[in-house]
């Protein structure tokens, strides 16, 4: 049923993420989708579809040089930006001067200069813009989030962070534009940003100072002959042969939806998601490990591993009356992909093999002089563990058919221009720490 609209939105990128947007705002009777905006045609072509299928009119398709006019012409008063991290501010700064919301995924920006350019024009503006971190909303980081804020463990002096991207999904970001660190940051930015910003809102805190080391240990050409995982191709659909004896490679044809966007659009603009996870060209780091001291006393130790066997998270706080433990071992590929309702199943997305996961997440309340307490974590629908759902309904208002009753905003709030300039200092930081061996001070790269 076409909506009667309110907010006239046009989404920017209209790669894989973005269709969770699309589709959100479609089934949203306070919304429509006016534009869509992308270099590739082929790709805005999928994103029409999508409208189509939730009886909505299809949206213009803009090139990125028609995007600061269209704001104007077409009446826009909504923005989401989903396409290339490294192109967010672009979108972000045009919006805000036309006086759009924007809702940005994550990263909000990928460096310093951006980032103060961004906070400069929300400050002149006065415009709203909203950060994506929808770990914020996992029913699992909510439940922490309350026990610490209500004094569970007393004042919180430290937290270890550890997190393993296995190798489907860590293998993930060296195949496509996340391995070139000018378009994404790293992983420090485009991902670890989820977990940066979890940890200074559980804590409340501000980062000051960041120290860490950071290697391509693994993927990349010299890693693959070392480790005699080098298999000789560019992109996998350009040489299937080649491929198939590459556990590491992803085959876009199986799954018609990363067909649409990726395999039959390559022709247009060059753009390939099937990459050689041990080829050339690789510049961002796959194990990392960081140490941050926040404006509280309370530090924070974290490392990333992206060729893990396993997939999942270890947070552990320890605080003057205790300490408290999240585990969370994901299993991503054995369950459907959840971001719609016709989505690619995680394993396809990532790869296709699935991965002997158990999956399950734990909460362990260690209080001191005290015997060990589990604590029940209410159950999340959707993917990110319930956090989209729970999100996009913050973000937008409810979906109205009660389909998503109960996906209450989470605790706190939703992230803003803020929110988002901190957990990327962390990011920043520890990029420039990896490069100079020195610790950073989160003051030094711009002012929040």
């Amino acid at each position: 049923m076409t909506s009667s609209a309110q907010h006239r939105a046009v989404v920017v990128g209209t790669g894989h993420r973005a269709r969770m947007y699309t589709q959100a705002l479609a089934a949203r009777a306070g919304h429509r989708v006016v534009a869509l905006c992308d270099p590739n045609p082929a790709r805005i072509a999928f994103h029409n579809q999508l409208l189509a299928d939730a009886g909505e009119p299809p949206a213009l398709a803009w090139s990125p040089d028609e995007f600061e006019a269209g704001l104007a012409a077409e009446h826009i008063d909504e923005v989401v930006v989903t396409t290339v991290d490294a192109e967010h501010h672009r979108y972000i700064l045009a919006a805000l001067k036309a006086g759009c919301r924007v809702v940005t995924e994550k990263p909000m920006t990928t460096d310093a200069d951006k980032c103060a350019e961004i906070l400069a024009a929300v400050k002149e503006t006065g415009g709203e813009l909203r950060v994506g971190f929808n770990y914020r909303y996992n029913p699992a980081h909510e439940t922490v989030y309350e026990l610490l804020r209500a004094g569970a463990i007393g004042d919180i002096t430290s937290v270890h962070f550890e997190w393993m991207l296995n190798v489907r999904h860590g293998a993930d970001y060296f195949r496509r534009w996340h391995r070139e660190k000018d378009r994404s940051g790293g992983l420090m930015v485009h991902k670890s940003g989820h977990h940066f910003d979890l940890v200074n809102w559980w804590l409340g805190a501000a980062p000051e100072q960041v120290f860490g080391f950071g290697r391509l240990a693994f993927y990349g050409r010299e890693n693959g002959e070392r480790l005699g995982l080098r298999r000789d191709y560019a992109n996998a659909s350009e040489d299937p042969d080649a491929a198939k004896a590459d556990p590491y490679s992803i085959d876009l044809a199986a799954d018609p939806t990363l067909k649409s966007l990726y395999l039959d659009a390559q022709h247009l603009d060059g753009y390939h998601r099937d990459r050689n996870v041990f080829g050339d060209g690789i510049t961002i780091e796959d194990d990392m490990a960081v140490l941050v001291r926040y404006e509280t006393g309370a530090s924070m130790s974290y490392h990333l591993t992206a060729y893990s066997p396993w997939e999942g998270y270890r947070v552990m706080f320890n605080g003057t009356q205790g300490r408290l433990e999240l585990e969370v071992e994901e299993n991503l590929w054995a369950q459907p992909h959840e971001g719609a309702e016709t989505g690619p199943s995680g394993a396809t997305e990532h790869g296709g093999v699935l991965m002997d996961n158990p999956g399950g997440k734990r909460i362990l309340l260690r209080r001191l002089w005290e015997a060990p307490r589990e604590i029940e974590i209410p159950e999340g629908r959707g993917s990110h563990g319930g956090g989209d759902p729970r999100m996009l309904k913050e973000l937008f208002g409810p979906i109205g058919d009660g389909s998503d009753d109960g996906a209450a905003p989470s605790a706190g709030g939703g992230a803003t221009e803020r929110d988002g300039a901190l957990a990327l200092a962390i990011g920043l930081a520890a990029n420039r720490s990896f490069a100079t061996g020195q610790p950073v001070a989160t003051a030094d790269l711009f002012t929040v």
